[in-house]
């Protein structure tokens, strides 16, 4: 077969297997976000297990406290929600008067604006439907929660036994063992640590809000924290609901120290904290991070965009692994990432785990 066969064959592929799985969101989304829950659970249940907790229990416990974790979130996002939602009617009286006062200023400097016009675009029933679609969203995710609980719980019975399995199938596990070994410390380096900085950032812009008095700074927190996870453009979508209510309810002044603060706060988490700690682990250059969020987000839609860096790094193992693919590996790969070697022995691929890892 020729190579421009090959290449037109896989192209070909990747188009049918991007519709299929477009087509399966739903049941990929459910599965993807069980893969991701039980990646975060795996670590404290073999801590347990390997205390002599006996499996079950400790399945038991960690989910226990995880579903009791989820619970507190949600708990707080609907209570802040209905609260919000409550609460609309004066946010528009506000707009209106805010946008009134502007039109005014603007035909004092000679600029006239259509009152009837602006004023239309601020319609509550806008808001009322989106806040609508919101809750509508919840529902559906909520709807699928036992599927996904339950999904965990059967990941989380086989984790243990997983290397073993996959040891027995593979053509070559001596060579492909640390590619995988590599794949599982990325991942769980980079959920470790985004889920740290997340958490960070969430209580910073809550207690940050709090203080400057805008309503319902645990809403903004908790959106910031999940947010946090979306690369690029997530902290600059948390932002923009709080600096609005901050300027619909306080006025230009609290506005602008609120974006202030997200500036801050974002600079100071995303340019100096994550890259000290992370460092080369994700191995993915910033622009196919960009590019993975679009994608995946096209595909899988928010839960995409939330995993869009697990699932790009699972591609790039798999293209790693084969000697054929392992240039378009080399292309997803920053600019100072090692070289990869396709005849480089176990002793070679521990080492370069350790290097893209961060733990050499």
């Amino acid at each position: 077969m020729s190579s421009s066969t090959r290449v037109l064959l896989t192209l070909a592929a990747i188009v049918v297997i991007a519709a299929g799985l477009k087509a399966a969101e739903n049941v990929v989304v459910a599965f993807l976000l069980s893969a991701f829950i039980a990646t975060i659970a795996a670590p404290p249940v073999f801590w347990l297990e390997q205390r002599r907790v006996p499996p079950a229990l400790a399945i038991s416990a960690v989910m226990v406290a995880m579903v009791g974790a989820l619970l507190t979130v949600g708990a707080l996002l609907v209570q802040s929600g209905n609260a919000f939602t409550a609460r609309l009617p004066f946010y528009q009286e506000r707009v209106v008067d805010l946008v009134r006062r502007t039109i005014e200023w603007l035909a004092g400097v000679g600029v006239e604006v259509n009152t009837d016009l602006v004023l239309s675009y601020f319609n509550p029933g806008m808001a009322l439907d989106l806040a609508g679609n919101l809750l509508r969203s919840l529902g559906g995710v909520m709807s699928d929660s036992f599927f996904i609980l339950l999904t965990v719980i059967f990941i989380l019975g086989e984790a243990s036994s997983f290397p073993r399995k996959l040891r027995e199938v593979l053509s070559d596990p001596d060579s492909s063992m640390p590619l995988f070994t590599r794949f599982a410390e990325s991942v769980n380096r980079y959920i470790g640590i985004k889920t740290s900085t997340s958490l960070a950032t969430g209580l910073l812009v809550t207690g940050t809000l709090w203080v400057l008095e805008v309503d319902f700074p645990v809403l903004w927190g908790l959106l910031a924290f999940l947010l946090n996870f979306v690369p690029n453009i997530g902290s600059i979508i948390a932002a923009v609901p709080a600096v609005l209510l901050a300027l619909i309810q306080l006025g230009p002044g609290s506005a602008l120290a609120a974006t202030g603060a997200y500036l801050a706060i974002n600079i100071i988490m995303g340019n100096v904290i994550e890259p000290r700690f992370m460092g080369r682990g994700l191995g993915l250059s910033t622009l196919v991070v960009f590019l993975s969020l679009v994608v995946w987000g096209a595909l899988l839609g928010p839960v995409g965009m939330f995993l869009s860096v697990p699932l790009t790094m699972t591609a790039k193992l798999a293209l790693e692994a084969n000697p054929h693919t392992q240039w378009i590996a080399v292309l997803l790969s920053p600019a100072d990432a090692p070289e990869l070697d396709a005849t480089a022995g176990p002793a070679e691929d521990a080492e370069s785990v350790d290097g893209a890892t961060g733990q050499g």
